[in-house]
């Protein structure tokens, strides 16, 4: 008997399977559903003129109908997305790790399409608000979908999934007035958060940076939960998936996200959609951190707890693989909005652990899609629709799209031959690891799971001095918009129990004292928590952690904005802007209006933006050029001053040339950095501001300003804090 067929796979694979789906429509005739031709849409067939409609108007029904059923439930969590076409290619085969036949072939280019999403917001809300990001991705493989449905943040709330309605509903807009939209800073999320330990280490991550980051194509991701990978010999070993992006990580800050969400809140949206049209393809790797089974209990900590990470000191992250991002979708509702990621669909040689939280996924994914896409057939949504070839006896339904041919729709059967046959050994079917399980039935957590506060401790301690700054700050933030002291006062405790330092510093920006009592508690805990460990591996701090210590040798993709005006120095301009472009940044001319503006040297230069539309916070750095009446002009205009201060608020890189400093010098930023950049000719460099006055040659200004901007951010402004933006 003929076994199903498995369609070839290569980068193009899902890509040619959603092209019978496209639909163009150019060179057509406008039709109703039926094929009908239409022959006036602008009008409802009436009696006269001015009469009645009349309910005989088929295309009129047709066509509100359907406009009032366009819309389906937005996800409960996650419902602002992002979406994108690409492919992951192993480097070397891991056949010794897995069966996985997608991870032990390098020449094999897997379609993928990932999604990256904010968790708490509506479909409406901005991209730069205080959250998660998701980041799922859906393998399209020979042997069925994967789905790796991660965050960009390695650790959850909660360690049992029976929670998962209670956090959500906290986090959530408050029921009797349904605000704040897109934010944890309210009560009942500090509520349910004072109240649940276990909470303690993400709400670390969440109030660091990286919950606000520059750019999807600049976070990390990861996997969240322990799995394992299974290989032809039935080996189990566990593993963390991990995602590195090339460009590094890299963060926004807070001041900066909150315009952003009023200047642009598509910013996230944009920024990937135009990488991609642009070539600048979104480049990531994957990471595994592999844990044979016998060292799964070394750790201070369970490995099957979603609450703690495997610091990257104790177990190295093997990078093993690129995803690459090289299409958009060509429309966000068929693509975007209805792909749908279920932690089930593993493929063989991937299999689960004993995660609490992940088992209730395992579930709850699945279960959502039913109401969200209409029943039981979401799988065969294209973007949905698995390259490999789908048989089986699972028939009817809203929205059946196959129409299975024959009379045995049952196993066994022996009328249709016995097909669809189930796969015996050797013939690729997906087979459960069989772990040995025992135990007694009971509604408890294991006191493995009972340290909250350890690896709370080591994200504090592993972060440089601004990031535990604006840490500091975001708490205070966050939980000053709350009403109630008692959530404030519990929140103190908790965070003095994490680090003595930081109760204190959140209390001194909430007007509360640290509670007189936790010191010893804190002292008392870790000696209960030393004794614990001594036989157990443990790490005080993860440098791997601080986004301080990530990659910082690129300008590829940073946007940077000159500011100009007539009278510019189009030989300086042209000559940074150059530069920076062969670098790979994208420049932008920035003036009072668009179209174009006269040179000193004469001849136009074409403006990219105007003030009105952009700001200092939509870009990385910014460059203002010499040239006496471009700069006199600036210094009269309120925008340049405000964009120079906010930049250099928010530590961006400052490049200035010429007269172009005299334009620093009348911000206020004066006296700060650039009071010494007097002497012709020579460049000077101080926190991120590089200016030069006079120079015949531009090269040295040109690789100070390019290091300056590789940096990111140049945090040691000790008076950014006295200049007004």
């Amino acid at each position: 008997m003929a076994q199903s067929k498995t369609a070839s796979i290569d980068e193009q694979a899902k890509i040619r399977d959603l092209e019978p789906e496209r639909k163009d429509s150019t060179g057509t005739h406008l039709t109703t559903d039926q094929g009908i031709r239409v022959d006036d849409t602008d009008n409802s067939l009436k009696v006269s003129a001015r009469g009645p409609t009349l309910l005989e108007d088929f295309h009129f029904r047709e066509k509100i109908t359907r406009f009032d059923h366009e819309r389906i439930p937005e996800r409960v969590v996650h419902a602002r997305g992002s979406g994108a076409h690409g492919y992951f290619q192993v480097y070397a085969s891991l056949k010794d790790l897995t069966r996985a036949r997608f991870l032990k072939d390098p020449a094999v280019k897997t379609p993928v399409f990932v999604r990256f999403s904010t968790v708490v917001g509506s479909r409406g809300s901005a991209d730069t608000v205080r959250d998660v990001r998701g980041f799922a991705v859906k393998f399209y493989t020979e042997e069925g979908n994967f789905d790796l449905v991660g965050n960009n943040i390695p650790v959850f709330f909660i360690q049992d999934g029976i929670k998962f309605p209670d956090v959500v509903h906290a986090v959530k807009p408050e029921p009797d007035r349904e605000i704040p939209q897109a934010s944890s800073a309210h009560d009942t999320f500090w509520d349910f958060a004072s109240l649940v330990p276990e909470t303690t280490h993400m709400l670390m991550w969440i109030l660091s940076d990286r919950a606000i980051p520059r750019s999807f194509r600049m976070m990390e991701g990861f996997g969240v939960h322990t799995f394992r990978l299974v290989n032809e010999e039935g080996k189990s070993r566990f593993v963390k998936f991990h995602w590195k992006p090339l460009l590094g990580v890299h963060s926004l800050v807070w001041d900066e996200a909150q315009k952003i969400a009023g200047k642009d809140p598509d910013f996230h949206r944009r920024d990937l959609w135009d990488a991609i049209e642009k070539g600048a393809y979104p480049e990531y790797e994957l990471g595994l951190q592999i844990i044979e089974e016998d060292e799964a209990d070394s750790f201070d900590f369970d490995l099957l707890d979603p609450t703690k990470i495997v610091p990257e000191e104790l177990v190295p992250v093997r990078r093993v693989g690129k995803l690459v991002l090289n299409r958009n979708p060509d429309n966000f509702f068929a693509e975007t909005e209805q792909v749908a990621f279920c932690v089930q669909n593993v493929v063989p040689g991937i299999d689960f652990t004993d995660d609490p939280l992940m088992h209730a996924r395992l579930f709850s994914y699945l279960d959502t899609q039913l109401t969200r896409l209409g029943g039981p057939n979401f799988a065969q949504i294209p973007i949905n629709r698995p390259v490999a070839r789908v048989d089986n006896h699972q028939t009817d339904g809203f929205h059946q799209h196959r129409i299975p041919t024959g009379r045995a729709h049952y196993t066994p059967n022996s009328l249709g031959g016995g097909c669809p046959m189930v796969a015996g050994p050797g013939a690729g079917a997906f087979t459960h690891y069989p772990e040995k399980l025992t135990g007694v039935k009971q509604r408890a957590r294991s006191e493995s799971f009972g340290d909250h506060f350890t690896q709370a401790t080591l994200f504090w301690n592993s972060m440089s001095m601004p990031e535990k700054e604006h840490l500091v700050k975001a708490a205070v933030f966050e939980l000053g918009k709350c009403e109630s002291k008692d959530i404030r006062q519990r929140m103190v405790e908790r965070f003095t129990r994490v680090d003595a330092g930081f109760g204190q510093a959140v209390a001194a920006g909430l007007g509360l004292a640290a509670h007189a009592g936790v010191g010893a508690t804190v002292k008392k805990a870790a000696q209960a928590v030393a004794q614990k460990l001594t036989t157990k591996r443990t790490v005080d701090a993860s440098p791997t952690l601080s986004m301080e210590n990530t990659v910082k040798n690129s300008i590829r993709t940073r946007r940077i904005a000159i500011l100009a005006e007539k009278g510019v120095s189009l030989a300086e301009l042209s000559a940074v802007r150059n530069a920076l472009v062969a670098e790979g940044a994208e420049v932008h001319v920035i003036s009072s209006r668009l179209g174009t503006i006269e040179a000193a040297e004469g001849g136009d230069i074409e403006v990219d933006q105007a003030s009105i539309h952009v700001g200092s916070i939509l870009y990385d750095a910014v460059f203002v050029p010499g040239g006496a009446a471009s700069v006199e002009a600036m210094k009269k205009l309120g925008d340049p001053i405000h964009f120079i201060n906010e930049a250099f608020r928010h530590n961006k890189p400052i490049g200035a040339t010429s007269e172009g400093v005299e334009l620093l010098l009348a911000s206020n930023i004066k006296g700060v950095t650039v009071a010494s950049a007097q002497a012709a000719g020579q460049t000077f460099q101080a926190d991120g501001v590089v200016t030069v006055r006079g120079a015949s040659d531009l090269t040295t200004f040109i690789q100070d300003f390019v290091k300056a901007i590789a940096q990111h951010r140049h945090w040691n402004r000790g008076e950014k804090e006295a200049v007004p933006a």
